[in-house]
């Protein structure tokens, strides 16, 4: 029975994790994060007026924390129960300093969680526009791409009071091998950084899973965490 839950885990930690992956920009990633349309982002790189010197506001932060420590470690053992390992597992990234991520997972007899923390900062370009008109769009493609999520039920979209500049949640339950899912998506826009919270959580073998409520209060709580850490950054 425990070898069935752990294969579960396993099935489930990467159907979760990848689910919505941006491969552009996190072609390695089980986080996510959308970039820039192609054409768009080309617009940087073949700008055509070498006599003209646009400027634009500068950003608002010109860092971003590490993915992994964007949590508590005590928070993260609150959420994540027996995570391994503790200390998370870094998304790969080209550049940190613009992008990164971070996952958990755990089981802890039969209720599993599943804790993923993604970061995208945008800088400010002459060509593209400010870095927070540029985080504006990238949180309205992600908020897009989240409320499209197939195979799901009882979706819900949320605007958030009281986090960054606009915040929203996306809640649903999932059905994965037999067993329910009770996700939970917090998403907000700080300035020019967009930071993304998925926690999710299922009981195994029967095990009750946990209330939508629960999950939705440790969502909140890990990315209040990560936005005091994306402050502290800057």
């Amino acid at each position: 029975m425990h070898r069935s839950a752990q294969s579960t885990v396993r099935t489930l930690a990467l159907g979760a994790s990848c689910l919505l992956i941006p491969v552009a920009l996190l072609a390695t990633s089980c986080s996510s994060i959308l970039g820039e349309p192609k054409d768009e982002a080309s617009k940087s790189a073949s700008s055509d007026s070498p006599s003209a010197s646009p400027t634009v506001k500068a950003a608002k932060f010109a860092e971003l924390p590490s993915a992994c420590r964007a949590v508590p470690a005590a928070k993260v053992k609150e959420l994540v129960a027996k995570a391994k390992p503790a200390s998370g597992t870094a998304v790969k990234s080209p550049d940190t300093s613009s992008r990164g991520g971070c996952v958990w997972s755990g089981l802890d007899g039969y209720q599993f969680r599943y804790l993923d923390v993604t970061l995208q900062r945008l800088e400010s370009d002459p060509a593209l526009g400010t870095g927070e008109k540029r985080a504006e769009k990238a949180y309205a493609r992600t908020l897009k791409t989240e409320e499209s999520t197939k195979d799901v039920a009882g979706l819900v979209v949320n605007k958030l009071a009281g986090l960054g500049d606009e915040a929203v949640s996306v809640s649903y339950t999932q059905k994965k091998d037999k067993e329910t899912l009770v996700h939970q998506t917090v998403m907000v826009r700080l300035a020019n950084v967009v930071v993304m919270v998925r926690y999710e959580g299922s009981g195994f073998a029967g095990a009750k899973e946990p209330k939508a409520a629960d999950i939705a209060k440790g969502a909140r709580s890990a990315t209040e965490a990560a936005l005091a850490a994306v402050e502290s950054a800057e």
